[in-house]
Parts: C-alpha cells; sequence; structure tokens
C-alpha cells in the first residue's frame, strides 16, 4: 500500500507509539486523524507534525464510550475523506500498580475490554463497510507479548489483548477477497509512559524508542508480504 495521499486514522495518538507512527506517516505522505483523550496533548502533537510540514488532525476523544465510535469515524471522514487506513494504538493497562486478579476492581477489568477490544472492534465496523464498498483498505490492531505470554498482574490487560488478536483474525477471515487488509502486530518492549507505568524500574536504554518501531509499522504498512491478512507479527520482522 502506498501511503503517500491517504487517509489514517490512529487512536491513542497522543504520545508514544500512536505519535510516533502520526509523524512517520505524516512524513510520508498521509493524511492523519489522530484520536485521544487528552485534548491538549493531542492538540499539541498536531501542531508539531503540521510546523513539520505534515498534514494531521485533532479529534478528542475516548474509544472505550459506548458512543464514541460512530462519532469518530463521521468526523475523521469529515476532516479528510474515506479512511484507508485504522490503526488501533488506544489502550489502558487498568490501576497502576498492576494488580493480581483476585484484587482486580470488576470495572477495572471491564474498562480494560472496553478501550482495548470492544472500542476496536466498533471504531472498525463503523469505517470497514467504506473500505470494503473501495475494495481496499488496512485494518492495524496494535497488539502485545502479554496477549501470548501469562504475566502476573497483567490479567485484565493480557486477556483483552489476547481477544484483539482473535479479533483480526476473524476480521480477516470475513473480509478475505474485499481488498481490505487485517493484521495485529506487537510492537515489542518500548520507552513510553504506559511501560512506565507497568515496570517503573525497567532501564529505558534497554527499551525499543517509539520512533523506531514506528518505522517497521510503516514497512509493514507497505509491504503486505511482511504481514498477509490474518497475521499476527512482531514488528521486529521489518526490522
Amino acid at each position: 500500500m502506498h501511503i503517500d495521499d491517504t487517509n489514517i486514522l490512529i487512536t491513542g495518538a497522543s504520545r508514544g507509539l500512536g505519535r510516533a507512527l502520526a509523524e512517520a506517516l505524516a512524513a510520508r505522505g498521509a493524511r492523519v486523524v489522530m484520536v485521544a483523550r487528552g485534548a491538549e496533548p493531542l492538540r499539541e502533537a498536531v501542531r508539531a507534525i503540521r510546523e513539520a510540514g505534515g498534514d494531521a488532525h485533532a479529534l478528542p476523544g475516548d474509544v472505550g464510550a459506548p458512543d464514541a465510535a460512530s462519532r469518530i469515524a463521521g468526523a475523521a471522514a469529515a476532516m479528510v475523506g474515506p479512511i484507508d487506513v485504522l490503526i488501533h494504538d488506544a489502550s489502558t493497562l487498568g490501576p497502576v500498580p498492576l494488580a493480581p486478579l483476585t484484587e482486580t476492581g470488576d470495572e477495572d477489568f471491564e474498562r480494560a475490554f472496553a478501550v482495548n477490544l470492544i472500542g476496536p472492534f466498533r471504531l472498525s465496523k463503523a469505517v470497514v463497510g467504506s473500505m470494503v464498498a473501495r475494495g481496499r483498505g488496512l485494518i492495524v490492531h496494535v497488539s502485545s507479548d502479554a496477549g501470548v505470554e501469562a504475566y502476573p498482574t497483567w490479567g485484565a490487560y493480557g486477556a483483552s489483548k489476547a481477544a484483539l488478536d482473535h479479533l483480526s483474525r476473524t476480521w480477516a477471515a470475513e473480509l478475505e477477497g474485499s481488498g481490505v487488509r487485517v493484521i495485529s502486530v506487537d510492537p515489542g518492549e518500548m520507552d513510553t509512559t504506559m511501560h512506565a507505568d507497568a515496570i517503573p524500574d525497567a532501564d529505558p536504554s534497554a527499551l525499543a524508542r517509539p520512533a523506531d518501531v514506528a518505522a517497521r509499522f510503516v514497512a509493514l504498512i507497505e509491504r503486505p508480504e511482511l504481514a498477509p491478512s490474518g497475521a499476527r507479527v512482531a514488528a521486529e520482522v521489518a526490522a
């Protein structure tokens, strides 16, 4: 897929990998709509991209809210036109420090699934019809190794990411032959606020920079042979 002159919607885009993706894709000529809960950090990220010559738009919103998907999809299309690429990066760990399942509140477990799984499902459903009608499109789910490996205290987050991986595979199976590709990408451990919140003692120098990981995502977006529809891949494969 050629990134130049495409319309891309990214959730969780005010910081970390989401912001790095927006910066990298805008630099390649995409029109980027950036979604995040924090309005001011989001506007600052958009300003930085525009000052660098990119085409970016701020769309504050909480993907975990039941009524968010249709509003986000409609507003994004009004800003840039039909969405060609949808990247689900928004995630929540839940309260930190992370707690074992026996100490995880029901509402915290539900919130993890609302943001990490149900929100992406609703938003994909809101935009995929246009992709199918045009015979092209890409949906990217940002996964985690916690969706494959069982880490103590990561229960809500890990379970939601495991479900997201399977949701990605199911979308791909149902959209086979439509021209719409659906992939799940594990970015690996990055030097982000989320990682620091979860593992405050981690050495940042041992973690990947979001900008470097974003460059690998760009390769996966551009080169379908690296990540065919239905695949779950590590960002490292595009290194």
